[in-house]
């Protein structure tokens, strides 16, 4: 009897808080009313699926409360940290989950003193959805995700490939007449890319802003239409001042669009999940490359038509193309898993049961989504909160400075292979194998780095990978055999492109909504400044075997190696070790005070951990 009684306290209360916190106060005489209508509500049969009790969400107000159910059915999986001997010597074979299981994880909402601290906020546009009693199956979560990543991802990645087909395909319009045309340098060339990276890194808090207050969902597809005209416009290029117009502009339009896409898909992902999605994201920037080949080869060979040079129709063809996709776009972004019922799809992608599932698996994940409406805007207080935040400095470094090496080699490919005696036509076709292998070794990296779960070590093998390969091209003859200069090129090409890992590292390490859109946009202004940095290293005079370049980047290289990443690992370990400490000695009541009556936010809370 006791028990009962507890139990009945414990639920009329947190039904009350939950009441009151949302403002939804509950008058005098309802109270006992509502304590006997949720345990009727917990005491009902719940539906089976051969036999197995599936326990599925009982409450689908808005006046939710922290689970009151028992929890023993709940997933603990503790995350531990990267250990090369558990690694080799201990390695763990575990036997695939029942399908019919449950597959929710435990997290802070089972936790009744815990649990208030990590509500939603009122004005979360899911919150109709949030539950913490809701109970999944593991068959039921691997059916929602895999619905997830043909509605969500595939999209997704298409516009991704629209950003790098627009962004990239100069590099084809390189291999034809495109700067004998214009009366461009290599100089000019090298002036161009600059002008659009700076451009680029410039737009990418400002797009932030914009996408956080409109919502990417509409920002998004608005991008992708607006530089897919400026794209498309450079058929029209007339000389030097209209190509540093283009690629300004361009470079401004598109600045912004990948952290606008993460934040977009951290609504749909748990954080486990991201990093894998976004290595697809890079594996479709190689795979539009391979695209972005057979494209050049055939509309290279439009030279002439209409009194217009092949690179010509190479901008206008990938311009249309891409616009098309923008404009696809506006129709197949719904703004939450709870928000894609709209006039043109009125019984939108997931039923209520699968909203359910999404909002929850998300929440329990990663409490700090419910913090902000998608369509709510930063404060300049945030903003520079995000901006001050140092604990995030060490991944912004790593962002300038692990892509500069293998940048240089990528980006004069076609004009080096030309220059060692390719073809136009044939260097367009050779520049495939390496982006080719290049999707392989992105896939397998980032399939070690969920194994063994870790970040800072494994995306260290990018630039391990590429040195002894600047190595090799530094060592070549003046005048190399083609094919050898080739192999050497396309091997070190072939690296294992770690920046998926890398951005999902500070998307997790932020620790907020808020903080995260600030934190990934500053992280790409860094990699984009590393853009800036890699267009000075190759100057015309070198030019085309480039061997001071070569050993900046080889001693660059070895700085990433030696110093920078075992640098942020230590770094984050030490920082762990310090808050762990704190943390651990606190008694329970302790913990709850400090989370009732702190003002940190984010990673800046003694119970928030960093990846490392």
């Amino acid at each position: 009897m006791r028990v009962r009684i507890d139990h009945d306290c414990r639920a009329a209360v947190l039904v009350l808080f939950k009441c009151i916190y949302t403002e939804n106060y509950l008058p005098p005489h309802s109270f006992l009313s509502m304590t006997t209508s949720v345990n009727a509500t917990l005491e009902q049969q719940i539906p089976k699926t051969d036999g197995v009790p599936l326990p599925v969400s009982l409450l689908s107000s808005i006046d939710k409360t922290s689970s009151s159910l028992p929890t023993d059915d709940l997933v603990d999986e503790a995350e531990e940290q990267f250990s090369w001997t558990t690694t080799i010597f201990h390695r763990k074979h575990t036997a695939p989950p029942d399908p019919d299981a449950i597959a929710t994880r435990r997290s802070v909402f089972d936790d009744p003193d815990l649990a208030p601290h990590y509500w939603p906020k009122k004005e979360y546009e899911n919150l109709h959805r949030f539950d913490p009693t809701a109970r999944w199956t593991y068959k039921e979560e691997r059916a929602l995700v895999r619905k997830l990543d043909w509605k969500i991802m595939v999209m997704a990645a298409i516009g991704f490939s629209a950003l790098n087909l627009d962004r990239s395909n100069i590099n084809q319009a390189n291999s034809d007449s495109f700067l004998q045309d214009l009366g461009l340098t290599t100089d000019d060339f090298n002036l161009g890319n600059t002008v659009f990276l700076l451009a680029f890194l410039c737009a990418e808090l400002p797009s932030q802003l914009v996408s956080k207050r409109v919502g990417p969902d509409r920002w998004i597809p608005t991008q992708i239409c607006l530089w897919s005209f400026v794209s498309l416009s450079q058929f029209w290029l007339a000389g030097r001042t209209s190509f540093l117009v283009c690629r300004a502009l361009l470079g401004a339009l598109q600045g912004g669009y990948i952290p606008d896409l993460i934040l977009y898909l951290s609504y749909f992902y748990t954080k486990t999940e991201l990093p894998m999605r976004l290595t697809l994201f890079w594996m479709s920037l190689n795979f539009c490359g391979i695209i972005a080949s057979f494209l050049a080869y055939g509309t290279l060979h439009m030279d002439g038509i209409a009194g217009a040079a092949g690179w010509r129709w190479l901008f206008m063809i990938e311009g249309i193309l891409t616009l098309l996709i923008g404009f696809f776009s506006f129709f197949n972004m719904p703004p939450s898993p709870t928000q894609t019922k709209t006039w043109f799809r009125p019984n939108g992608w997931f039923t209520e049961r699968e909203e359910i599932i999404v909002v929850n698996r998300v929440l329990r994940d990663d409490p700090s989504k419910g913090d902000m409406h998608n369509r709510e805007g930063l404060t300049l207080r945030r903003l520079w909160t995000a901006v001050c935040d140092y604990d995030l400095w060490p991944i912004y470094i790593l962002g300038l400075m692990f892509g500069i090496p293998n940048t240089p080699p990528a980006t004069y490919l076609t004009l080096l292979l030309t220059d060692i005696g390719f073809n136009t036509f044939d260097t367009n076709l050779l520049t495939i194998p390496y982006q080719a292998l290049g999707i392989v070794t992105m896939f397998l990296i980032t399939l070690v780095s969920e194994f063994v779960n870790e970040r800072s070590i494994v995306s260290m093998i990018e630039d391990v990978w590429t040195l002894p390969f600047l190595v090799a091209l530094y060592a070549l003859p003046s005048n190399p055999n083609p094919w050898i200069f080739f192999a050497v090129v396309t091997g070190l090409l072939s690296y294992p492109y770690t920046h998926a890992i890398q951005v999902a590292w500070c998307s997790r390490n932020a620790g907020a909504v808020a903080s995260r859109t600030v934190n990934a946009s500053l992280y790409n202004m860094f990699v984009q400044a590393s853009g800036i940095i890699s267009a000075q290293i190759y100057v015309a005079s070198e030019a085309p075997r480039y061997q001071r370049g070569n050993m900046i980047l080889i001693i660059i290289c070895i700085v990433n190696i030696c110093i920078l990443y075992p640098g942020t690992k230590a770094y984050y370990i030490w920082r762990n070790r310090q808050r762990a400490k704190i943390w651990d000695a606190m008694t329970t009541e302790e913990r709850v005070h400090y989370l009732s009556t702190t003002k940190d936010v984010a990673n800046r809370r003694l119970d928030f951990r960093f990846a490392h």
